[in-house]
């Protein structure tokens, strides 16, 4: 019994530890990076939103696990130029609120983001969507065709896939993993694994220079992102899944840019269908690995935006 009740104190004090560290390395990451942006609020809900330049206005929403600062990092610069930029924090991410405790969908992610834009002044904004995001913009497409006045996906999620969620997820979304294994990916994560991961995405490519410091790496790995993404990610299936037979009644032009080699979102399965489901889509394909070409394939992305514009009557 001793002997247990020892096991017991060692448990409970690696726990509070655990908290604590978790709860000091959140508050170290937010001062580090605070809001950008401004907070809209939307039926009791906080969304976090950067607004910057001039112009025909453009919403740039992010990928999975991301922030607004993906976007922040060299790509609203340029575009404020000639655009009124909008990025987004999506629900549940860097300092959005999250929709539900049991995640948010596609469906409900594209309303809130509407309902912003339309505070914000944007009625029928440009709206580009990266990887995840881009499976949003398609939601926004779908659900309120009257809210958008054109569409450009970039490595974008569009349709049902046939292999698993993977370990990684399939943990951190259930029960379990959102109550206790988060919490010490939290507190004990070292800096160096958080960019090793976020150099992933960009692999076999190298990830740019200052992008990891620039996005924020103990950003991304709060307790309350970490949860909302893996809730986001575990049903991100069955969501394609429902809206993908709606994509032939998009009627704003539409721009898809993908890599060809593209391992995280295949380009045969994601972008070449949806080419084909929507009328007058324009897919540009590119000869390489990259799932963020917003970042190393930018004057492409770029033209694609202006040519989204110059088709919707804006430029």
């Amino acid at each position: 019994m001793r002997i247990l009740a020892v096991l017991v104190l060692l448990l409970a004090g690696f726990a509070a530890l655990t908290l604590w560290r978790a709860a000091r390395n959140e508050a170290a990451a937010e001062r580090a990076y605070p809001p950008s942006g401004q907070f809209i609020e939307v039926d009791g809900q906080r969304v976090h939103a950067l607004v910057q330049g001039e112009g025909p206005d453009l919403v740039l929403i992010h990928g999975s696990s991301g922030n607004l600062r993906d976007f922040t990092y060299d790509m609203v610069g340029p575009l404020s130029e000639r655009y009124r930029v909008i990025a987004f924090d999506r629900p549940g991410l860097g300092y959005s609120d999250p929709i539900s405790p049991e995640g948010a969908s596609l469906s409900e992610q594209a309303a809130v983001l509407v309902a912003v834009a339309r505070q914000l002044g944007a009625e029928r904004p440009i709206v580009l969507g990266q990887s995840l995001g881009g499976a949003v913009a398609l939601a926004w497409a779908v659900e309120h065709p009257d809210n958008l006045s054109a569409l450009v996906t970039v490595s974008g999620v569009a349709y049902p896939w046939d292999t698993g969620l993977g370990l990684y997820y399939t943990v951190l979304a259930s029960w379990p993993g959102r109550t206790f294994v988060i919490p010490l990916i939290t507190a004990w994560i070292t800096e160096a694994q958080i960019e090793g991961a976020i150099a992933d995405v960009y692999a076999p490519l190298p990830m740019p220079e200052g992008y990891a410091d620039h996005l924020g790496p103990r950003m991304i790995v709060r307790r309350g992102p970490l949860r909302a993404n893996a809730l986001q990610r575990r049903g991100l299936l069955d969501w394609v899944t429902a809206q993908a037979p709606r994509y032939g009644d998009i009627s704003v032009p539409v721009e898809i840019v993908h890599g060809r080699e593209d391992t995280t979102v295949a380009y045969r399965i994601h972008a070449i269908p949806l080419s084909e489901a929507v009328p007058g889509a324009n897919l540009t394909t590119l000869e390489t690995p990259s799932h963020m070409p917003h970042h190393t394939h930018f004057d492409t992305v770029i033209d694609a935006i202006d040519r989204a514009a110059a088709r919707a009557g804006l430029r």
